[in-house]
């Protein structure tokens, strides 16, 4: 199958991107819906997903990307490769978040928002993923001891990512330096291995749930 071509935004305040995402049943879904469910959030073609769940096998993943043609080519190869322990849904996180992050069994381990679209003119930053909103649903259903992962080559982007996280009572950063050095997770996604090659600075910051809340 050929690569895809897409727009590379997408307005996620158009009217048709505003409908709640429907849930498919998880049961169908995932081979064993016990495992820990990891959420990466603007999963754009998967590919960072496709290897975290070969690696991972005893997790479980969940790709959400506004942008459906993308999802269906993704799905497409996760099939391919028989992967009983990812999918990936079509969906705007900013209009579905609480349906969708309600409709697990058990509590999401771990998040990830990953170079999510910019929006760099001021009147379109609410068109951002990172809204108070979306902390707020991501901090209702996050597990007592789940982590929530950011990243961005834009460092005002990677900024209010991070201050929307910290401003929230649930979350706390670990570590005391403004950015986290290395990333934690084993596979690096196609934007963050481009700009390791053009010795571009990755912004990276990393949460945990505060349970003394």
């Amino acid at each position: 199958m050929g690569r895809v071509r897409v727009r590379q935004h997408v307005n996620p305040l158009s009217q048709k991107y505003c409908s709640v995402l429907e849930t498919p049943d998880w049961a169908k879904i995932y081979r064993n819906l016990q495992q820990p469910l990891h959420l990466d959030i603007g999963c754009a073609r998967g590919k960072f997903l496709l290897q975290m769940a070969q690696v991972q096998p005893d997790i479980n993943f969940l790709g959400v990307e506004i942008r459906e043609v993308l999802v269906m080519e993704a799905n497409e190869i996760r099939d391919r490769l028989e992967l009983g322990n990812l999918h990936f849904l079509f969906g705007n996180m900013n209009t579905s978040a609480l349906s969708l992050l309600s409709s697990f069994n058990q509590p999401i381990a771990t998040v990830s928002i990953q170079f999510p679209d910019p929006w760099f003119k001021q009147r379109h930053s609410k068109r951002r993923v990172v809204q108070p909103e979306l902390v707020q649903a991501i901090a209702q259903f996050l597990a007592p001891d789940g982590r929530v992962f950011l990243q961005s080559d834009v460092e005002s982007v990677a900024m209010e990512m991070r201050d929307r996280f910290a401003e929230n009572p649930h979350f706390k950063q670990t570590y005391p330096e403004t950015w986290l050095a290395k990333n934690p997770l084993p596979v690096p996604t196609e934007r963050e291995t481009a700009c390791f090659n053009l010795h571009r600075p990755v912004y990276r910051v990393l949460f945990e749930k505060d349970n003394l809340l």
